[in-house]
């Protein structure tokens, strides 16, 4: 008898974590979920069905629990006494690099690079950058040309900017950490949290000026830290919002962030979530967001419309682009971020309005890593994804 009673148990709890699994991969929504007229057809009804502001934040505060229920976090938090690891300094022409390291959960240590301006009086406007999916050798993460570029304009203009490694990516890699892991999109988003925090313990960080971008990926890594993180104040996601593609790695929707049983949204809905701050979606005319004009971002322009905000959010379109965080793109990031920070990049603008883009070292992987032969990681690092301790 007590035999039978332990095997009908044990059925039983097999059967309900069957059942668990089955229901969350009918959740997920992931690469391209819809037909591009049917994603049209869904954002058209929903603003149908959103007739002012009040109701625009009962469904903004759904879509944000969804996430944080997608992936398992109970709350938001923040971390005001986070252990860093931080060395090599450099000086380059109107700007400085550091390689840190911040310990985002126990034993978990994420990479990336400080840049600053080399002069810094005041509080200065802070600069989350994240990276997508550009895997190839010297074309990779944040070491690419165009990333560091990028970083170093923005630390010229003056600003404080942070640029992380993916989970996964750059020096995790290395020991054997996954990019493709079951959780990856919890673990980033986590990282991205704890990111703004490491900034905001900087000298000189000014906490009313808070930004974030990212293309690709590191679009979905943007749009999703706004949607949940207060502190942000402008938001920059570059060639990744759309109705019908969801993201294609399981980084971005692997968890069902989307979809419960009590609501379905997308990720046009999630950048919506920001208003009525400044935003600026970038696009292409050769990926998923080549129908941005006439669908993302009207949807976008109707939602800042309830505030009263709608010149607040902002597409800049190039049809004859590629997928990518290009010079035209950068561009419109440097001048929109200047414009919503408050910054002076006079002396940066060119005869013909174009921001330049001088004098800036590109520098090696090597010297961008904060783990090298005579710099090792604690003992305590966690060495794959599988060993997280998310006892918070």
């Amino acid at each position: 008898m007590k035999f039978l009673q332990t095997l009908l148990f044990v059925l039983t709890i097999s059967m309900s974590l069957c059942f668990a699994q089955t229901n969350s991969a009918g959740m997920l929504c992931q690469g391209r979920y819809y037909e591009e007229d049917e994603a049209a057809d869904i954002l058209k009804k929903l603003m149908q069905t959103i007739e002012n502001k009040e109701d625009w934040e009962k469904r903004a505060e759904v879509i944000r629990q969804g996430i944080l229920d997608g992936v398992g976090l109970k709350q938001i938090t923040y971390d005001k006494t986070l252990k860093t690891i931080r060395h090599s300094w450099r000086k380059h022409k109107g700007y400085s690099v550091e390689n840190i390291a911040f310990e985002s959960l126990p034993g978990v240590f994420v990479t990336g690079a400080l840049y600053k301006p080399l002069e810094i009086k005041k509080n200065i406007p802070v600069i989350l950058s994240t990276h997508g999916h550009w895997s190839k050798e010297g074309d990779y993460g944040r070491f690419r040309k165009d990333a560091q570029t990028r970083f170093a304009n923005f630390a010229k203009m003056g600003t404080m900017v942070l640029a992380i490694d993916m989970v996964g990516y750059g020096e995790t890699r290395e020991i054997g950490w996954e990019h493709k892991h079951k959780e990856a999109l919890k673990l980033q988003i986590w990282n991205c949290l704890r990111a703004v925090d490491f900034l905001l313990k900087e000298e000189f960080a000014d906490p009313e000026r808070v930004a974030v971008t990212g293309a690709s990926g590191g679009g979905t890594q943007t749009i999703l830290l706004a949607a949940l993180d207060k502190r942000i104040t402008v938001s920059v996601p570059t060639v990744m919002v759309s109705a019908h593609f969801f993201g294609g790695c399981v980084c971005e929707s692997g968890m069902p962030i989307h979809k419960s049983e009590n609501h379905q949204t997308n990720n046009v809905e999630i950048a919506a979530t920001f208003a009525p701050k400044p935003q600026l979606l970038i696009s292409d005319g050769d990926d998923w967001t080549k129908n941005n004009p006439e669908v993302e971002y009207p949807f976008l322009q109707y939602i800042y419309g309830l505030y009263g905000k709608k010149e607040l959010v902002e597409n800049v379109h190039l049809p004859e682009e590629k997928h990518d965080y290009g010079t035209s793109k950068r561009q419109a990031a440097y001048k929109f971020l200047a414009k919503h920070l408050g910054l002076n990049i006079s002396k940066l603008t060119l005869r013909d309005g174009s921001i330049h883009e001088k004098d800036i070292v590109i520098e090696s992987e090597d010297q961008l890593k904060i783990f090298d032969g005579d710099h090792h990681y604690p003992e305590s690092v966690v060495k794959t994804n599988n060993e997280i301790d998310w006892k918070l």
